[in-house]
């Protein structure tokens, strides 16, 4: 399981020009699931996103964790984060896990992260969608377990 997490002033995305998801200061999450990933990785995911501190403190220092700051999530779901570019110019998939398994995950990592009291939002799992952020910092991390 692969996060590229960027922490955001605010972030939205579309379907269909609608919006489906929308968010004041936090973090938009893209979140990449690969064959092997389970519950249990999620868990351990879903942890460390919740309890990063990488929000400015009064000093100026990343010293606040998203809750310290009542901050949201924005969940994307990205297979392309498991692309692989090793041959040729085209990326292959196929370390990307299947649209069932992907998707259980996916409703399960989103759930795991209400359970902490973060409010959250999503995109919608495998549609077209339009993702726009007014990145902070920047700052941009990737978690992956």
């Amino acid at each position: 399981m692969k996060l590229v997490l960027q922490r955001v002033k605010n972030a939205q995305v579309d379907v269909d020009k609608q919006t489906v998801g929308k968010i004041d200061k936090g973090f938009l999450v893209l979140l990449g699931i690969t064959h092997n990933d389970t519950k249990e990785t999620a868990d351990y995911l879903v942890k460390k996103l919740c309890n990063l501190r990488v929000f400015e403190d009064k000093n100026g220092k990343m010293n606040l964790g998203i809750k310290d700051i009542n901050g949201e999530l924005l969940i994307v779901s990205q297979f392309t984060l498991y692309a692989d570019c090793s041959q040729g110019n085209r990326p292959s998939f196929t370390n990307a896990a299947k649209p069932e398994k992907a998707n259980e995950l996916y409703e399960y990592f989103c759930e795991q992260c209400k359970q902490t009291g973060i409010p959250v939002q999503t995109g919608i799992f495998g549609a077209d969608m339009k993702v726009e952020l007014l990145n902070d910092g920047p700052v941009t991390i990737i978690l992956e377990k």
